[in-house]
């Protein structure tokens, strides 16, 4: 499939804000509380997570914001050759628990570091935006080398066909809190994808077996992480094992 000139700007667009490449690394607080591992999603940087890993450093967490290469390297790979050294040291340098916040394919990569590790100090875990079950935005331009070169292999594996990585991972056996976007700011591509979405995976989608609470926030997946609201509520089910029910309906909304 070729892309069409008005698509093609859409995905510039789209990703423009967030293919700054660094090497991968991880800023680490030295806060005494429990320990929260910040996971970005494609393109992205540890950078993207800043506002989060500040607000959790305000909560008393301690917070290792994780750089790491997204687009150049599987799942298999990200999840064995980065995310396993940043757990390996924060086990051997503290004895809390071990938290998780993942933004999109962070998820993924989280899910399926635990599905083959155990984790004895395992904490919560809340994924912003995960394609929990692809999202059919990877069926329809898999083929495209532009989508593929800026994607690189770890985003052609977020499809919902039988090739899905995370189809392929089962139900979750830890405890999880999903927050996922409801709007786009690219009504091009979320045009592609069924409704509601945010803009890159729709909401359904977004769900996985297991989990111990969802919600929505009317946001985009590419700014939701640094949505005050939705940080918020990230803080509330670290601290508490839920979402924040009685919040505003225009704050978040339940499913």
């Amino acid at each position: 499939m070729k892309l069409s000139p008005n698509i093609f700007l859409s995905l510039c667009l789209f990703f423009m804000q967030s293919c700054t490449v660094e090497p991968a690394d991880a800023h680490i607080t030295n806060n005494r509380g429990e320990t929260v591992i910040l996971l970005h999603g494609l393109l992205r940087t540890g950078r993207s997570m800043d506002r989060m890993e500040r607000s959790l450093i305000s909560h008393g967490y301690q917070v290792v914001n994780v750089s790491y290469p997204s687009r150049e390297l599987p799942i298999e790979r990200l999840a064995e050759d980065y995310l396993a050294n940043v757990v390996s040291t924060c086990c051997a340098t503290s004895d809390s628990n071990i938290n998780f916040v993942t933004h999109s394919i962070g998820g993924i990569v989280l899910r399926y570091y635990l599905k083959h590790h155990d984790l004895a100090r395992l904490g919560r875990v809340v994924m912003l935006s995960p394609p929990n079950q692809g999202t059919g935005l990877v069926d329809r331009m898999k083929d495209d080398p532009f989508f593929k070169a800026l994607n690189g292999p770890a985003g052609l594996q977020m499809g919902t066909g039988l090739d899905s990585l995370p189809l392929k991972l089962g139900a979750v056996d830890f405890q999880v809190g999903v927050i996922a976007g409801t709007r786009a700011i690219n009504p091009i591509l979320a045009s592609m994808i069924p409704q509601p979405n945010d803009g890159v995976i729709p909401v359904e989608r977004t769900k996985v077996e297991g989990m111990d609470d969802f919600i929505t926030a009317p946001s985009s997946h590419t700014f939701i992480m640094m949505n005050k609201d939705v940080i918020a509520q990230v803080v509330h089910f670290l601290q508490h094992g839920n979402f924040q029910k009685e919040a505003s309906a225009d704050q978040v909304s339940l499913l």
